[in-house]
């Protein structure tokens, strides 16, 4: 089933909106919020945008080190933890060191993520794109559902892309044991995140605990370090001499423009009373179809299907318990 709130809102804001724009007028003194991977991308302007408004940042950082010179003067170098999204009891120390703060959490955004890398498992025999962009984040979030209940109010920002159109969760063979395909594994993880928001919204909207999935945009960022010169090219992102193409030129947005629809999604009164639904440029997303003009706008109905959504929690729940 897809819910009947995946529509367009008519927001007011666009594509290329700036965080200025979308967070003019909103105090988030007093707030709480953990972005993952919010030292560089559009993390950075994610962190940036939501402490000059206020909110107390907290970032988990695989590199701290790195975070702290890159986050000077924007956040206390206190804030940034140590944590590994692809190492489970990494999550779990990171989730033990806020939770003894006794902080209340009312941002969660799970922006952090690796795209279309070589083939690689976990310790776990896992695919290692679905257990950083979706198991990693899938715990971190349910480690911290009583920070977040205490704040009388939260949202769950989970950074989905419009690759999720590449693949459907591969229920066969999730971890890709018999043969691997960087693209279908990125696009299901990107899937998983957003039917993760989906159930995550079913099954905390009862205490306030609100999830959105979000796609960014396409922005030229650190994510596409696994990706060779000639492939950009072959996608038609790069011109054959390393420059932007006109396609992306008129596409691509900003490092600032691509944080703007995770700010719109945990900030914006207009989602008030919403949930589990899939949001792009600064609004709710139409449902896509399967036509050429629709590869890079809207969501394909096997990302935002609540009973695809709930079978992927279980099989997630599943895998956890049996390490």
């Amino acid at each position: 089933m897809i819910s009947k709130d995946q529509k367009n809102l008519n927001s007011g804001f666009h594509a290329k909106s700036e965080p200025s724009q979308i967070l003019n007028g909103i105090d988030l003194n007093g707030k709480t919020a953990i972005v993952t991977g919010g030292y560089s991308g559009i993390g950075i302007e994610t962190t940036r945008a939501l402490s000059e408004a206020g909110a107390n940042v907290f970032i988990p950082a695989r590199r701290p080190e790195e975070a702290i010179l890159a986050l000077k003067g924007v956040i206390p170098s206190d804030n940034i933890i140590e944590m590994d999204l692809s190492d489970l009891d990494s999550v779990k120390s990171f989730t033990s060191s806020f939770i003894e703060k006794n902080l209340s959490l009312n941002i969660l955004i799970n922006n952090a993520g690796i795209m279309a890398c070589p083939e690689s498992k976990t310790d776990n025999g896992w695919d290692l794109q679905f257990a950083t962009n979706h198991i990693g984040h899938f715990v971190l979030t349910r480690e911290l559902i009583e920070c977040m209940d205490k704040a009388n109010g939260a949202r769950v920002i989970n950074l989905s892309s419009t690759a999720h159109k590449f693949s459907a969760i591969c229920w066969d063979d999730i971890h890709f044991s018999s043969s691997y395909e960087k693209w279908v594994s990125y696009g299901q993880s990107k899937t998983a995140t957003s039917l993760f928001s989906i159930e995550l919204d079913k099954r905390y909207k009862d205490i306030n605990i609100r999830s959105f999935a979000v796609h960014p945009g396409g922005i030229f960022t650190p994510l596409q370090r696994h990706l060779q010169q000639e492939e950009m090219v072959a996608m038609g992102w790069l011109n054959e001499d390393g420059s932007l193409s006109d396609l992306a030129k008129a596409g691509f947005k900003s490092p600032t423009q691509g944080a703007s629809t995770s700010l719109w999604a945990a900030t914006s009164k207009s989602l008030d009373n919403m949930g589990g639904i899939y949001c792009e440029n600064c609004d709710v997303a139409d449902l896509a179809g399967d036509s050429p003009e629709e590869r890079y706008f809207g969501v394909r109905d096997w990302a935002v299907d609540s009973d695809e959504a709930e079978k992927l929690w279980q099989a997630t729940e599943e895998m956890l318990a049996k390490i």
